[in-house]
């Protein structure tokens, strides 16, 4: 499925429409959000008419599908992230490279500056923050199902804590996917030699 037209949490606050969804307009709507972004326009500086001018649509269309800005927004970021990652659920270690090799695709590559703009606003403003946090909220609980998984089956250590390994995956991948960090740590094999390091620690 196309990640720009995947439904998000954001999706209970729309309007209902007046008529049948257009799947082309809304991702014309959605990919007009994320250019702004890109580009390195705050989410306050966007206005629903400069997404509309952009994605070539009338405002109207855009309050049928969203009922504020805000949900605009949501929207926007979680199909920027695309749908959740199948896993094998055969190996700790291999689902956690799905995930994070997920969170790295080359379809967010290309809005590596929609979160790095993102970041000031998150800073600032409380309920953004918390939008974000939304959206990011099942891909974290994903991976913590993982983790909770291994240490069931024995494969990670029995007293791991959960919320901390899941930052100490996430939160390298994030910082080098966004600003290369570490310049001598190669890209290439970059998810498999961090899910390593931290299985060194955590592995039963």
């Amino acid at each position: 499925m196309n990640p720009m037209t995947t439904a998000s949490l954001a999706g209970q606050e729309r309007k209902a429409p007046g008529r049948p969804r257009n799947a082309q307009a809304d991702e014309a709507i959605l990919r007009a959000v994320l250019d702004l972004l890109n580009e390195g326009q705050t989410v306050a500086a966007i206005s629903i008419e400069a997404v509309a001018a952009r994605a070539g649509v009338g405002k109207a269309t855009i309050y049928r599908r969203w009922a504020n800005k805000e949900a605009l927004i949501v929207d926007a970021v979680a199909a920027m992230k695309g749908p959740l990652p199948d896993l094998a659920g055969e190996s700790v270690r291999d689902d956690l490279v799905t995930l994070i090799k997920a969170n790295r695709s080359g379809h967010l590559r290309g809005y590596t500056k929609v979160t790095a703009c993102l970041l000031p606003e998150l800073m600032r403003d409380d309920s953004i923050l918390e939008m974000y946090k939304a959206v990011a909220e099942p891909r974290r609980e994903l991976m913590r199902s993982v983790l909770r998984r291994g240490i069931e089956t024995g494969e990670l250590r029995s007293d791991l804590d959960v919320e901390l390994t899941l930052l100490m995956l996430s939160g390298p991948s994030m910082m080098h996917g966004l600003f290369q960090w570490q310049p001598r740590v190669p890209d290439e094999g970059f998810v498999e030699k961090l899910i390593d390091a931290v299985l060194r620690g955590a592995a039963a």
